[in-house]
């Protein structure tokens, strides 16, 4: 997902019995040794140092879904930057879209220190084998769903983030510290536009409601499956790559989300939501998992236009790249000679 929770294995894998491990040589049992210590030390684990294939294989996953999401994150906002009802809010709305493809170029270097070519990972995500987050297969029906983005996807992007900082893998918890600054702006600038439309006319009120009640539920399911059914998320706490589960930061999100919700004066679609004074939590009520897991494998509303409209640029794209390289080779050639 756009986040550390979002870690879904790709694509339909045969299923049978697993054959049994080799047994380790001891300086292989050594070198596994190491790295667990340096886990459980909390220390961080860098591109030079010996892994584990399957700690390699889940960072590769899971960096590499992320940087999807922040790619085709793009796309539902990208759609208002022509239409955007003033010019500071063009100017806000390109910044914003503008970073969110930074944040897939930090990320995809981050996946390529562990040995797979952003080739490699693009073609995945094109040919349909590479997940992406979920949110981002629904459409931006009006003006007031840019802001709900920034308010509740990014606020949720910013919740699932920021343990990311501290994960084990060294490369991907520095580029988080970069990304992590920016959502926040991107999550305030959306709070601030629905704040401007909450203060407008009885139809921005309207159109504000009406978005929140259409994507509130989708962010819930954001964080990912509920712990007891989430595929990576034991390897993940266990290797220090997630922080705190699915189920932890998905409340930490509604509790900080409610009282957000008050001062802009709409109302969370959840009759069940309420305070829990033994909890010391929201309650809140059950998720329509189905639609979740019929969106992340292809199903969704938008998960077709956004997948050919992501190989439409790659296509079209093509001769930037092919001239990039071209112009590297000549200046290559042209230090060669004057060198000679």
């Amino acid at each position: 997902m756009y986040t550390q929770s979002f870690s879904v294995a790709d694509g339909d894998k045969p299923r049978g019995p697993k054959a049994a491990p080799a047994p380790l040589s001891a300086d292989e049992q050594a070198r596994e040794d190491a790295f667990d210590a340096r886990i459980a030390d909390d220390g961080r684990i860098e591109p030079r140092d010996w892994m584990p294939d399957a700690y390699r294989k889940t960072l590769v996953r899971q960096i590499s879904q992320h940087a999807h999401s922040e790619i085709v994150g793009m796309l539902p906002e990208g759609n208002w930057i022509s239409r955007a009802p003033s010019l500071k809010r063009k100017a806000i709305l390109i910044a914003k879209v503008q970073d969110e493809g930074g944040h897939g170029l930090y990320l995809y270097s981050a996946a390529e220190t562990l040995g797979t070519s952003r080739d490699e990972m693009l073609a995945a995500l094109h040919s349909g084998r590479a997940k992406y987050s979920s949110i981002f297969n629904y459409p931006t029906l009006n003006w007031a769903d840019v802001g709900v983005i920034g308010w509740l996807v990014d606020g949720a992007a910013i919740m699932n983030q920021i343990p990311l900082c501290r994960c084990s893998y060294g490369p991907y918890a520095r580029a988080m510290v970069r990304v992590c600054k920016e959502e926040s702006f991107h999550q305030r600038q959306g709070y601030e536009a629905l704040l401007v439309m909450m203060r407008g006319t009885a139809e921005q009120r309207a159109m504000v409601q009406d978005a929140v009640n259409r994507w509130w539920w989708k962010c819930l399911a954001m964080f990912g499956p509920p712990d007891d059914n989430s595929p990576n998320s034991a390897l993940g706490m266990k290797w220090g790559i997630k922080r705190i589960s699915n189920d932890e930061l998905r409340q930490k999100f509604v509790d900080a989300t409610v009282p957000q919700a008050k001062v802009l004066g709409v109302t969370l679609p959840d009759p069940d939501l309420k305070w829990n004074e033994a909890r010391g939590h929201y309650d809140y009520g059950a998720i329509d998992w189905d639609e979740f897991w019929a969106t992340v494998n292809g199903n969704g509303p938008c998960n077709k236009e956004r997948l050919n409209t992501r190989v439409k640029a790659w296509n079209e794209g093509a001769w930037v790249r092919e001239a990039a390289l071209a112009h590297a080779e000549k200046q290559a050639q042209r230090k060669l000679k004057e060198a000679a």
